[in-house]
């Protein structure tokens, strides 16, 4: 198993980039795919996720509504499509995978995004640098 993330960037406040994660070694339809971020001296968060089964997506509070998660079953590829950058998103970017169905709404948040450690691979990271 392997994800190979690209896309991240130098951007301006306001901006756009779009990560890629591409799989191997399984297809989306049987892994959650997630995006997580993590900062110098800080912990590993969730950003957004999608199912494997359905393609449902959930996502964190603050990046609803300027990220998009997206896949192309085909290309065995997720994607995070993120609009009107602001300085507080630099930060480096992994994509992950979980062999079960983990991107599940509970009590009113998809838990995968604050629980890393449910991911069973991760990819490398891409820095994102959004600047002001």
């Amino acid at each position: 198993v392997q994800l190979q993330a690209s896309g991240g960037g130098l951007v301006q406040a306001g901006g756009s980039l779009r990560l890629s994660c591409v799989a191997s070694g399984f297809t989306l339809d049987t892994h959650s795919l997630g995006w997580f971020r993590q900062g110098s001296g800080r912990e590993r968060v969730g950003v957004a996720c999608i199912g494997g089964r359905w393609g449902t997506t959930g996502y964190e509070d603050s990046v609803k509504g300027r990220f998009t998660i997206s896949r192309d079953t085909a290309k065995n590829t997720v994607y995070l499509q993120m609009n009107s950058l602001k300085p507080e998103d630099t930060d480096i970017y992994y994509c992950a995978a979980a062999e079960e169905e983990v991107c599940d709404l509970y009590e009113g948040t998809y838990y995968w995004l604050t629980m890393p450690g449910e991911s069973d691979y991760w990819g490398q990271g891409t820095q994102v640098t959004v600047s002001s």
